[in-house]
């Protein structure tokens, strides 16, 4: 029979409480388990000694049976010096998904394309004054004001 030592709930509503017991791996959550070894209540101050409350001779006795501690009680374990746990390590948790990262890819070549567009024209606009200083100068309009007057005057 494969064993596990796991939490089971209790307490009320918001108001959580685990016991720390030894169940049948079939058997559900809070159902039926085979002994209680322990106590955790989330509540309480982390630096609390009540917050997790072991039976460390018979946690020993079902490890070495075979028991094998979900990831929380293994945490719970580790600090009591019971079991180690290894950290884990899992390098694409914090990648976005495909979709997001698609996302990224194509806002990444609008701004791209942006860019391009405003350092062409820039260029342009700088091609421009080059040939505008470049350009001979226009002769300004001959004033024939003058001339136009006399004209009305007579």
């Amino acid at each position: 029979m494969a064993t596990k030592i796991r939490l089971a709930r209790a307490g009320s509503k918001k108001r959580p409480f685990y016991r720390i017991v030894i169940a049948d791996v079939r058997a559900p959550r809070d159902g039926r388990f085979i002994e209680r070894v322990g106590s955790y209540n989330p509540l309480l101050a982390k630096d609390s000694a009540e917050r997790v409350v072991l039976n460390v001779e018979r946690i020993e006795h079902w490890l070495s049976k075979g028991a094998t501690p979900t990831d929380r009680v293994l945490r719970f374990l580790d600090a009591a010096g019971l079991a180690k746990r290894e950290a884990r390590n899992n390098p694409n948790k914090a990648k976005p998904g495909q979709k997001a990262q698609e996302r990224v890819e194509e806002k990444a070549a609008a701004a791209a394309d942006k860019a391009e567009a405003l350092k062409a024209a820039e260029e342009e606009a700088k091609q421009a004054a080059e040939e505008a200083a470049n350009a001979p100068a226009e002769e300004a309009p001959a004033e024939e004001a003058p001339a136009e007057e006399e004209a009305k005057a007579e």
